[in-house]
């Protein structure tokens, strides 16, 4: 995610910015090597050697690593820097225990398409995050796609579940449909070629079109014919709707037990 979001920020021209990434493992960030305002460093201790004060640091690793990964940030940290963090969980009191009641904490939930600017980042501000502060967070997540404000910070485990674990859904939605094409005597390849084009798609025309999802597929349901038929089975009882309920309710009691 943390490199998802650092393509969308070097592809907006209009954000001028200099990054240090600490990174012990450095091996998928070969491709960093031809951005000149990219710094890679493999410590906290050797980032601070180098002079690097943040403005803004980006707490960008899984839930279970942070303790380890906040650790020694006090060296990049001024009166002045902020703390973004992308973690599934935790809540802005945990890291105010860590960091010191007098940190800026700011918590936001972004997602996979912020790679190509069409992410939406949920984002939290703690209750004395300054407001340039808040601005900048604004600014750097608006650069990889829609921002939505969240004032109460216990939504945030929904959010995770509905939109930062979304896209997988809608990955998970392309290879079925393409499984299931060649279940019904497609070639693989134009089956997976028909399946992503549909879902690529249908989700352009949901952000072009001024109806809701629902009335685009009222739209598209001629009564008795075949998009009928399929609609008939998942919308049943056991059909689409109660399973992806189940699923999105099992994201985020998993994020409220991260964040526990």
């Amino acid at each position: 995610m943390g490199s998802a979001m650092l393509r969308g920020w070097l592809a907006d021209t209009s954000l001028a910015a200099e990054f240090a990434i600490v990174e012990p493992f450095q091996d998928h960030l070969g491709w960093t090597a031809d951005h000149a305002n990219i710094q890679l460093f493999d410590t906290v201790e050797s980032c601070a050697a180098a002079g690097k004060a943040a403005r803004m640091i980006v707490l960008a690793v899984k839930p279970q690593m942070m303790e380890d990964a906040i650790a020694g940030l006090g060296a990049l940290a001024g009166p002045e820097t902020g703390f973004l963090s992308i973690a599934a969980g935790i809540p802005t009191s945990w890291f105010r225990s860590r960091l010191g009641d007098n940190a800026a904490i700011l918590r936001s939930m972004p997602n996979t398409p912020a790679a190509i600017g069409m992410g939406v980042t949920a984002l939290c501000a703690g209750p004395d995050a300054p407001a340039d502060l808040v601005a900048l967070s604004e600014q750097l997540l608006s650069a990889i796609g829609t921002v939505v404000r969240v004032d109460d910070e216990a939504l945030m485990d929904a959010v995770t579940a509905l939109s930062g674990s979304g896209p997988a859904y809608v990955f998970l939605l392309a290879e079925v449909m393409t499984r299931a094409g060649i279940a019904a005597g497609l070639p693989d390849d134009l089956a997976r070629q028909l399946a992503e084009a549909t879902v690529s798609g249908a989700g352009a025309l949901i952000d072009a079109a001024d109806e809701p999802p629902s009335q685009l597929r009222v739209n598209v349901t001629s009564k008795g014919g075949t998009t009928a038929a399929a609609l008939a089975v998942l919308m049943a009882d056991d059909g689409m709707a109660p399973l992806l309920e189940r699923a999105i309710l099992a994201a985020r009691d998993r994020s409220v037990e991260l964040g526990g």
